[in-house]
């Protein structure tokens, strides 16, 4: 099929404005040994620009990621931009789908999908107005633009080209995967997270793990006190003074918030007195969230003590970091999960994590050491009313976690794997 059947014009891709990060800031909580190993891999890319391309300038988890990466790796002396491609919601509808169908979920597929897919990535690969030494292209959304533009210049662009995977493969389904699979192999080097979502029969030059990471400096994860945290819950209508179960995800599926309803009706009957928040955002390329909402609002019924709360309601990060402190148990019972950076944050805010036994909430949480993996509705719900049974053991937990947090999943740890397998690829 021919996919330049249409001629596109607009704006260049839009470029991600980001506050500054200052790597000394980092050294009392991570030490010193990060930042200069960080340092010394800049150093070594020295004159090399370089760019992050994704879907979004905000919500969802990658926006989390640059929003800190970015920057920081700027302050270390390289010139690095971040910038978003343009997308209608019909095109944002079919990559949402694409998300789905890669977590393994059968969709409907067919050219007419494709086509969406490929017209809309052709128009931002027509508002490519630059060349870097090295691109990061996150996720299926802009996975298409190396082979168009190499389609449209009649030869490759220059520079290293990388794509970035933060989904979790293992239960692909076949026909998007194969429609997506030969435009990431015209890619240099591909990331994941976890070795289980490497898929078999990817052809490509370099694969390398990296985990996400959070900013511990940021506003959603600066040291708020249990007081701050129980003062913002009680002003979005909770009750401060009794217990309170909390998950933080987008509106997905995948996040089974409906199941997560259903544990906490059943520690109810053990806990009369405990309450529900799910507190999540609405991202922009992810026209599925709102339809979620609504249903996990019909789902929660009449009940008082289920509060659901988005970006819409004014919950913004420092909302987020207030909730998470100030909550009893955080829960993420993903059933598919790339990562989860809410299972860190939390980790990092000292609060005991129940997550669902998938995918990189493993490699987060050890169970009963630092939190709980589950895999039932019935297993999250015995493991949190044993944590409400048990503060003791709850906070334990937590100081488990948040050290665990400190010394692997933290912004300087990111930037320094990504400098390092930039580096390798550079030869440097």
């Amino acid at each position: 099929m021919d996919w330049q059947t249409e001629s596109y014009t607009r704006r260049v891709l839009e470029l991600v404005p980001t506050l500054a990060r200052r790597p000394d800031d980092y050294e009392a909580t991570v030490g010193r040994e990060i930042i200069s190993e960080a340092a010394e891999l800049a150093k070594r890319l020295a004159g090399r620009r370089i760019l992050h391309v994704n879907a979004t300038a905000f919500g969802g988890g990658v926006v989390e990621l640059l929003t800190s990466a970015v920057p920081l790796t700027r302050a270390l002396g390289l010139d690095v931009d971040w910038r978003v491609i343009g997308g209608s919601e019909e095109f944002f509808e079919v990559t949402k789908s694409m998300h789905n169908a890669l977590q393994g979920q059968e969709v409907p597929w067919g050219p007419a999908v494709e086509q969406t897919y490929m017209d809309q990535a052709l128009a931002n690969a027509e508002a490519w107005a630059d060349d870097y030494d090295i691109v990061v292209i996150h996720d299926p959304q802009p996975a298409a633009m190396l082979s168009l533009l190499t389609d449209l210049r009649g030869k490759r662009p220059p520079g290293i080209w990388i794509w970035r995977c933060h989904i979790d493969l293992t239960s692909r389904y076949g026909p998007v995967w194969d429609f997506l699979r030969p435009h990431i192999e015209t890619h240099d080097a591909a990331v994941f997270t976890m070795p289980e979502f490497i898929p078999g029969d990817l052809d490509i030059g370099t694969v390398r793990l990296i985990t996400p990471c959070i900013d511990p400096l940021g506003v959603k994860n600066v040291d708020l006190t249990r007081d701050v945290g129980r003062a913002f819950l009680r002003a979005f209508g909770l009750d401060d003074r009794r217990p309170v179960l909390t998950q933080v995800s987008r509106f997905d599926p995948w996040k089974d918030p409906k199941g997560v309803i259903d544990a906490y009706r059943i520690v109810k009957d053990a806990h009369p007195e405990v309450q529900l928040l799910l507190a999540g955002s609405m991202a922009s390329d992810d026209p599925e969230g709102v339809r979620l909402y609504d249903e996990t609002k019909a789902y929660a019924g009449s009940d008082p003590d289920i509060h659901l709360l988005t970006n819409l309601d004014a919950v913004g990060a420092a909302e987020i970091n207030a909730f998470q402190t100030g909550s009893d148990v955080v829960i993420q019972k993903s059933v598919r999960e790339g990562f989860g950076l809410t299972v860190t944050e939390a980790m990092w805010k000292r609060r005991p994590v129940i997550g669902g036994d998938v995918g990189g909430i493993r490699v987060q949480v050890e169970d009963g050491v630092s939190g709980y993996l589950v895999d039932s509705i019935e297993m999250c719900a015995t493991r949190a009313t044993s944590l409400l049974d048990d503060p003791a053991n709850a906070d334990r937990m937590g100081e488990i976690g948040r050290e665990h947090v400190r010394t692997t999943f933290t912004t300087p740890h990111l930037v320094r794997n990504w400098l390092r397998l930039m580096a390798d690829l550079a030869g440097v």
